[in-house]
């Protein structure tokens, strides 16, 4: 019998102490999630230089297709979401995820079957590579080298860009990004050039800097983000369509190498119902019982969890472009939640996008809440590498 909670350890209230100890945090973390998480700008450039010795020009000799699916579960999924938010509005085609084994019954000849693991052997990826290769749908391939997936893509002559296993998926996430983004460019539907890679990764480089475990949590913005997390029901979200791909992106880092529950969205369809969360038992109703002359630090209080609002805004850099809506109404809309919360007490973070492409944009808003989910889990004692309860599930799934 399995133990519920085997391997399971931590504290339940956050140190903060421990993270402006960087013997301590590196103690915490012996997995590297730091480190792996602080390579995202390597990533970017090691994934654009093996997608380059792909051969991805092949995919344009059948001209564009009726759509894509982007075929892959946990973050690899999410690569279909970033190719979606950077191709953006004006995309020619429907860009479609799928996260299940196989691919949609409508997929034939005139499509286009990315499949994407970091491992090389989810079941989600290779049921979707042997459809696609069966239906006669062009394929392409990202994942670990020498895997069943880059078996199969080689059996379908499909192209494959090998993308080596060094960290978990959740770290991975640009590593297996890029190869999707320039196989999108290779079928004309989505403007990504060197220019646009270079910038991202110099983005992620610096982002990774400011979030180093020896800057203290005073200057480090990061670190800033998980203390004031802590404790705290986390609601995250995106101002825009890129922004809320962010937003998603933290609500899974959260959960996995934190352990928090988390909600997630955009704003625009937070404000036709969940923004009533602030109203509830653990927004204004939390708040306007509270002792304003108690120790916001003492937990023996009685008064509970309480929410924490972090809003992940675009910026309106490219304000130009075709939108699903004008940027003043993503503006508008971003103030008003924020007045909502300071109204009811409850308190808001915001983290702004930077960076003059889509692709940029997305990477600022990213860096920093994944680096706040690893801080977040080491203050409460947490591995954020190793997560029990997905290895007894795995278990439990083949008995």
């Amino acid at each position: 019998m399995i133990d519920g909670t085997a391997g399971v350890s931590g504290r339940r209230d956050a140190d903060e102490a421990l993270l402006d100890n960087p013997d301590a945090l590196a103690e915490h973390d012996p997995g590297g999630m730091l480190r792996h998480t602080a390579s995202a700008g390597a990533q970017v450039r090691e994934s654009a230089a093996l997608a380059a010795e792909a051969n991805l020009s092949v995919l344009a000799d059948d001209g564009r297709p009726r759509a894509v699916v982007i075929a892959g579960i946990g973050t690899a999924g999410r690569t279909g979401d970033v190719l979606a938010t950077v191709a953006g509005p004006r995309c020619p085609v429907p860009i479609i995820g799928h996260r299940s084994a196989g691919v949609p019954g409508w997929v034939g000849a005139a499509d286009v079957v990315i499949a994407v693991s970091a491992s090389g052997r989810s079941p989600e990826a290779l049921g979707a590579a042997e459809a696609a290769h069966r239906r006669g749908a062009r394929l392409v391939a990202v994942g670990a080298p020498d895997s069943q997936l880059q078996s199969i893509a080689e059996q379908a002559r499909a192209p494959f860009i090998p993308v080596p296993r060094r960290a978990p998926a959740r770290a991975s996430l640009w590593a297996l990004t890029v190869p999707v983004l320039l196989a999108a460019r290779s079928l004309g539907l989505v403007k990504v050039n060197e220019a646009d890679l270079a910038e991202t990764a110099a983005r992620l480089d610096a982002d990774a800097d400011r979030c180093r475990s020896a800057a203290e949590s005073f200057v480090n913005p990061a670190k800033s983000l998980a203390l004031g997390l802590a404790g705290s029901i986390p609601i995250v979200w995106g101002s825009s369509p890129l922004a809320t791909v962010a937003a998603r992106r933290f609500g899974d880092t959260l959960s996995a190498n934190a352990r928090y529950p988390v909600v997630t969205g955009a704003l625009g369809e937070a404000g036709r119902g969940r923004v009533g969360l602030l109203d509830g038992v653990f927004g204004g109703l939390a708040e306007g019982e509270r002792d304003i002359f108690a120790d916001p630090t003492d937990d023996d209080d009685g008064e509970g969890t309480r929410l924490r609002l972090v809003l992940l805004r675009d910026g309106g850099l490219n304000a130009e472009d075709d939108t699903d809506e004008p940027f003043a109404v993503e503006e508008r809309r971003a103030d008003a939640v924020q007045t909502l919360a300071e109204r009811r007490g409850v308190r808001c973070d915001v983290v702004t996008a930077e960076g003059g492409s889509a692709l940029e944009r997305l990477a600022s808003l990213i860096a920093v809440p994944d680096f706040a989910s690893i801080y977040l889990a080491l203050a409460h004692g947490l591995d954020p590498m190793a997560v029990p309860a997905i290895t007894e599930m795995k278990e439990l799934s083949n008995q």
